[in-house]
């Protein structure tokens, strides 16, 4: 009895130990690697080497190209899409989604990083007749999207470079931009002014603008945009929209926090 209770203890100990290190690389702006996360959860470098293999092993941490450092994988990524659109300070964006549509008469959506694409966590639809379906869930890319662009340009350097060098920019209308060159030079002014816009880019006839919702001065943890017909209003319309739609970025982000 005493040995089973000294296995289930130790059981434990190792499942804390690896939920630590789960935690660790997460919470990095940039993904880890072996000694730097050794440094952070003060264990034996053997220790953490093999709890990481397990957690490899089960696909809940994976290795980047080409320095294979690690990072979470999209298992863990996509089961964190899944509690943010279903957790309790859920149902408090939608409210404040429904507030802004109600405000700007046009749909607005919530949207975060999630790998290779950028995920609809909420969307709300404006009644009009012209609309396009969208659900909370579906995944858009980011070069040619308001809320992939912003969030792009709000990565670190290092790791917004490793995506945009693998990312496909393919051209899904006549106004995408599919050169790399040019698209970086977007991502600079999108960042500096904290405004993104979508012309077209992404479906002929849809425009959008987007906001961060800022965890800090620096980080932001998702988008808010409105998105519209272009055959019924204009970017510098929608612009004219900043001061509500930023008002509801900062809200939500009062429930990231």
């Amino acid at each position: 009895m005493e040995a089973r209770s000294m296995s289930s203890t130790n059981a434990n100990a190792a499942a804390i130990r690896a939920f630590r290190i789960l935690e660790i690389i997460s919470e990095a702006r940039e993904p880890l690697s072996l000694m730097e996360i050794v440094e952070r959860i003060d264990l034996p470098k053997q220790t953490v080497h093999r709890l990481i293999k397990q957690l490899e092993c089960a696909w809940i941490v994976t290795r980047n190209m080409p320095d294979r450092r690690y990072e979470c994988s999209s298992r863990v990524r996509n089961m964190a899409v899944h509690m943010l659109m279903g957790a309790g300070p859920a149902a408090a964006r939608r409210a404040i989604l429904q507030q802004l549509v109600e405000t700007v008469q046009e749909t607005c959506n919530l949207a975060i990083s999630s790998r290779d694409d950028i995920v609809y966590l909420d969307r709300v639809q404006v009644n009009w007749p012209l609309r396009v379906q969208l659900n909370p869930g579906s995944r858009v890319p980011y070069h040619c999207t308001s809320s992939g662009k912003l969030l792009l340009s709000f990565l670190p350097r290092s790791q917004r470079e490793h995506l945009l060098k693998k990312l496909p920019l393919r051209g899904t209308t006549r106004q995408t931009i599919t050169d790399l060159d040019k698209l970086r030079q977007e991502l600079v002014e999108v960042r500096r002014k904290r405004v993104s816009t979508n012309n077209e880019e992404y479906m002929t006839g849809i425009i959008a603008i987007a906001v961060p919702v800022m965890l800090d001065r620096s980080r932001a943890c998702a988008a808010v945009a409105i998105q519209a017909p272009a055959e019924r209003t204009t970017i510098e319309k929608l612009m004219t929209h900043l001061e509500p739609l930023r008002d509801a970025a900062n809200q939500i982000a009062e429930t990231f926090r």
